[in-house]
């Protein structure tokens, strides 16, 4: 007799068909928490997901799997801000539409990213010029092993480029549930990338700013309900001036942004669009021909499929430019997470 595994094919918007030994709708904390307890007591692996719009599963997972969808949106009105406090399984366009909606701009620029409120810290999420981190006040955690939640005032955070605390000390035995973010009344756009430069900052207002936004990015990105793909595969390098200004002898029209720290940021898709990296394909798996920093699932991809493709990529680039390209996206095999660099080089 076989048993058919909870299948997770419609949590993961690769669209990858894996299963899981247990999936779990979470609407509560104490929902999150009794799954955790449960799997301490059968030794099962615990993974939590948003919509799984960031995540690249290279096996079925052998464990138990929690779907947050904790909700509800408190909006404060201040003299001076706005501060709301967000359940992390609130769907993260929609709140940047509804906020809006409310007369409350500040997340605009952040429109159409996928996935859940409670997924945005972890990457710090970011888009055209702003983060999360601009908006964020604080993070509430559920500490799984002692029962409390613990807040987590942004500073405490370390957001970084794709990058927080959330990925190291409070990766394992924590659930996000909630996040605090302040919104000044003094609304500034930023009009620093794209086609929003063109933009007329005297006179624009935050929906105009959102209507580019979304006009740019589905320009780009392909929807994951029409093709199986996490967005953005690869982070944008961060290099040194030194490597910049080499790099940019050889390749003058090699998009690039200064960073404060006196790095550089280059642009990932531009690196493998120039390698001619457009439609290829690895099995059912492809990078897309409109967004070469996104690969794509068009024809029953398998995780391997995938990971064959974001290697090829990767060396390509790195053989080109000397740039070595690090996912985005986090891998994870049968157990849990493992480290997406060395899996791809």
């Amino acid at each position: 007799m076989s048993i058919q595994l909870p299948s997770l094919k419609a949590d993961n918007t690769l669209g990858l068909d894996v299963s899981t030994q247990k999936r779990i709708v979470a609407e509560t904390s104490e929902d999150i928490l009794k799954a955790w307890q449960l799997s301490q007591i059968e030794r099962a692996s615990f993974l939590i997901l948003g919509e799984g719009s960031n995540v690249l599963f290279m096996e079925n997972f052998n464990g138990t799997v929690v779907i947050n969808r904790l909700k509800g949106v408190e909006i404060y009105e201040g003299t001076e801000c706005w501060k709301i406090h967000v359940g992390a399984g609130e769907n993260w366009h929609q709140l940047v539409k509804s906020t809006l909606e409310k007369g409350i701009p500040g997340l605009e620029n952040l429109a159409l990213i996928p996935g859940t409120v409670g997924s945005a810290p972890i990457q710090n999420i970011g888009a055209y010029g702003v983060e999360f981190k601009d908006a964020c006040e604080y993070v509430d955690v559920l500490n799984l092993r002692s029962g409390d939640t613990e807040r987590l005032h942004r500073d405490e955070c370390q957001f970084a480029y794709r990058d927080s605390i959330f990925k190291h000390h409070y990766q394992s035995g924590y659930a996000i549930v909630a996040v605090g973010l302040k919104l000044d009344k003094h609304w500034k756009p930023v009009l620093t990338y794209g086609e929003l430069k063109t933009l007329n900052p005297a006179t624009i207002n935050a929906w105009e700013v959102f209507n580019a936004v979304c006009k740019m990015r589905q320009s780009k990105l392909p929807d994951p309900a029409v093709i199986g793909n996490v967005g953005s595969f690869f982070k944008n390098p961060v290099i040194s001036h030194e490597k910049a200004t080499g790099l940019l002898s050889r390749f003058p029209d090699m998009p690039h942004y200064p960073q404060a720290s006196g790095e550089v940021k280059v642009a990932a898709g531009w690196l493998i669009d120039q390698c001619q990296l457009k439609g290829f394909k690895v099995g059912g798996a492809a990078v897309h021909q409109q967004q070469a920093l996104v690969l794509i699932n068009v024809d029953n991809a398998t995780p391997q499929d995938v990971v064959a493709l974001a290697k090829t990529v990767r060396l390509q680039v790195g053989e080109k430019y000397e740039v070595w390209l690090e996912p985005e996206v986090r891998f994870i095999q049968a157990r849990g997470e493992c480290n997406a660099v060395e899996v791809i080089s």
